[in-house]
């Protein structure tokens, strides 16, 4: 199967999701999926069929969102540093960090999709965001990073156990690391320092509750 043009993944975006604000960054606004959008109504086999990846970067999830939430809410975090957002998805936390003064931010996500999704939710915002599909796990953090955010990463063991490796290396290099995280099955239970704590509205279509208790930790 050829691979689709970003110009194709642009326009497939745009004809899927409509312009709106994640309910815990108000201030924000993103093209995502919702039950009056095409794309909500695929199945995953419907998406395989179209040689599409799981759409993660049409949704606002809940590590996400908080996470968003945290850095909006203390700048001090972000400001002046260089920034990865990683497994950035829609880039909802790329964006935030640049809103509250990031000196730069590399949105990192082997989604190609998301990299499409990143440039239009970006202007949406009136921010630029760099953006990688490379698989950064694959090298050590880079050197340059002052700030790594990091939310939704714990779905799977094998890749969580993974991120949370890399992420302490960088940690233990000196960049700040903070996770945002509704307490999926694999996250530490230990181990982190908790931020803040938030009541995150989501969806029963993408979640197992409309109100997420979601936490933003660092890594100590």
């Amino acid at each position: 199967m050829i691979a689709p043009t970003p110009e194709a993944r642009r326009a497939f975006i745009l004809d899927n999701t409509r312009r709106q604000h994640p309910p815990h960054t108000p201030e924000l606004v993103l093209h995502l999926a919702d039950e009056i959008t095409p794309i909500w109504r695929l199945t995953e086999e419907a998406l395989e069929e179209m040689g599409l990846p799981p759409p993660f970067w049409a949704f606002a999830w809940a590590g996400g969102q908080a996470l968003a939430r945290y850095v909006l809410d203390h700048p001090q975090v972000v400001a002046g540093k260089r920034v990865i957002d990683f497994a950035s998805g829609s880039g909802l936390v790329g964006i935030a960090a640049l809103k509250a003064g990031a000196a730069s931010v590399l949105c990192a996500d082997i989604d190609a999709y998301c990299g499409a999704a990143l440039a239009l939710n970006a202007d949406a915002n009136g921010v630029a965001c760099d953006y990688t599909d490379q698989d950064l796990l694959d090298a050590p953090p880079p050197a340059w990073a002052g700030v790594i955010l990091a939310g939704d990463i714990c779905y799977e063991k094998p890749l969580a156990e993974r991120v949370l490796a890399w992420l302490a290396a960088a940690r233990a290099a000196g960049a700040v690391v903070l996770i945002g995280d509704p307490g999926r099955s694999y996250f530490p239970r230990q181990g982190l320092d908790k931020l803040a704590e938030y009541q995150v509205p989501t969806t029963r279509e993408l979640e197992d509750l409309e109100v997420k208790k979601t936490a933003v930790w660092a890594m100590p």
